[in-house]
């Protein structure tokens, strides 16, 4: 069996007494929350919400007009984003509303935070711990000094991998062919390859590791590394992410392709690719971006792309961003940017579409709004009237041809992690308030849903 046949492996549901009891928690936090706004102002309290989704409304009209307009618009966008709520909440204050409408919002937030936590799986891959991995004999490991604001260097990440019997390559200034070098090490006899550096780097190896089914670590030392976060790898501290090499367990995770490009996290389209292809980008990239957002969305120069993902279609898009995994959510702001599993074997598809104003306002209606389009899918297909579309992929900037195929080839990646590491639980993206109701009925329910919860 090949690695484009392997299935995806799944996590089985967690079903046992805590989540039991998770369950009821979010039911009675979400019955909570409801009730607040009821006790304090009775069915007004209908009216304080239209009112606080009217100023996030005028708020999402303010970033609009920030972002696509310059001048005079910028201008008035800028203030409107932050009077509009701060008028919202001094409402609040004055009707007596603030301290029921915090509460309430808590509660909401609890509320959700167990549903996730009663119906989600334990890590990626098995239902089970996964089995500790034997030390690799040859291990290599490509390190780039210059990612991360000089992190292999700070935390002495070159002594500490030779210390530990890893041949270690540092990139140079000028161009290297990254893949290239991994191959070459493969031909030496490499049993595990490694990145210390960002994840556009980290892409590169990978394949170069999945196509020869070979371990791959990762060492957290580029800018962001989202990668490495949702592997459960400590960005603080790179370093101990060397302890897989003889403390390590392995996991086999997705990879992305664009094209013929592999991506660890995502492939962007339009608007985002296009202002990373920027060569100013690198050096001033709040500049860069103020700078070419206007033409980018309303001008004439505006990305409108076409998508087909799995039966469904869209047009006159101005972003696409096509991730490894789906992440939890369009907007995230407390964990923004983060993948609940990295082995459900499907694509997640985020796409953007406003033309004005009223299309902005729109988007304060959260996932459901007319202008965002979130799914996931096996395949992704990117096609645009121009014979090539400028792509970030993993913040690396390429030109491809048009139509781009975007696929995951499941349980592609071996990777190698430190047992002890921190992680996070990885689960559902969304709850599941009716399989979190038949939790919290008992274990009867919870058993029946545990027979339902692979299919």
């Amino acid at each position: 069996m090949t690695r484009e046949d392997r299935p995806p492996r799944r996590s089985g549901p967690v079903t046992g007494r805590g989540s039991a009891a998770w369950a009821r928690l979010a039911l009675l936090a979400l019955a909570a929350g409801v009730l607040v706004p009821l006790v304090a102002a009775g069915l007004r309290s209908v009216l304080w919400v239209l009112l606080g989704m009217a100023g996030l409304a005028l708020a999402a009209v303010g970033l609009w007009w920030a972002l696509a307009h310059a001048g005079t618009v910028r201008m008035v966008g800028s203030v409107l984003c932050v009077v509009a709520p701060l008028a919202v909440l001094a409402l609040y204050a004055a009707g007596g509303m603030l301290a029921p409408a915090a509460l309430s919002l808590g509660l909401w937030t609890l509320a959700v935070s167990a549903a996730r936590a009663a119906v989600a799986p334990e890590r990626a891959g098995a239902g089970h711990a996964p089995a500790p991995a034997p030390p690799p004999r040859r291990p290599w490991a490509l390190m780039n000094p210059r990612s991360g604001g000089g992190k292999v260097e700070r935390f002495r990440l070159v002594e500490r991998a030779r210390s530990a019997g890893v041949r270690v390559v540092v990139l140079g200034t000028g161009h290297q062919d990254v893949a290239a070098l991994a191959e070459d090490a493969v031909r030496e006899g490499a049993d595990l390859l490694a990145v210390a550096g960002g994840d556009g780097t980290q892409a590169l190896v990978a394949e170069v590791a999945s196509r020869h089914d070979l371990p791959f670590m990762v060492v957290p030392a580029g800018t962001r590394n989202h990668f490495a976060l949702d592997l459960g790898l400590d960005r603080e501290d790179p370093a101990k992410a060397l302890d897989a090499l003889t403390d390590g367990v392995e996991l086999r995770v997705d990879l992305g392709f664009a094209a013929d490009r592999v991506f660890v996290n995502n492939a962007s389209f339009g608007t985002y690719a296009a202002v990373v292809g920027d060569p100013a980008y690198r050096e001033e990239k709040r500049q860069t971006t103020l700078r070419m957002l206007p033409g980018l969305l309303s001008g004439p120069q505006a990305s409108r792309l076409r998508m087909r993902a799995d039966g469904t279609r869209a047009d006159g898009l101005q972003a696409l961003l096509v991730s490894n995994n789906p992440y939890r959510r369009a907007v995230d702001a407390a964990r923004p940017g983060r993948r609940e599993r990295l082995d459900s074997g499907r694509l997640g598809v985020l796409g953007v579409r406003v033309e004005g104003a009223v299309r902005a306002a729109g988007l304060a209606r959260g996932p459901h709004a007319a202008g965002l389009l979130r799914l996931a899918a096996g395949e992704v297909v990117v096609e645009a009237d121009t014979p090539t579309v400028p792509a970030g992929v993993d913040g690396e900037h390429v030109l491809l041809p048009v139509p781009v195929v975007c696929r995951i080839v499941p349980g592609a990646l071996r990777v190698r992690v430190p047992r002890g590491r921190g992680g996070t639980r990885w689960g559902g993206a969304a709850p599941d308030w009716p399989r979190v109701t038949r939790l919290a009925l008992g274990r009867r329910a919870a058993a029946q849903d545990a027979a339902r919860g692979g299919d």
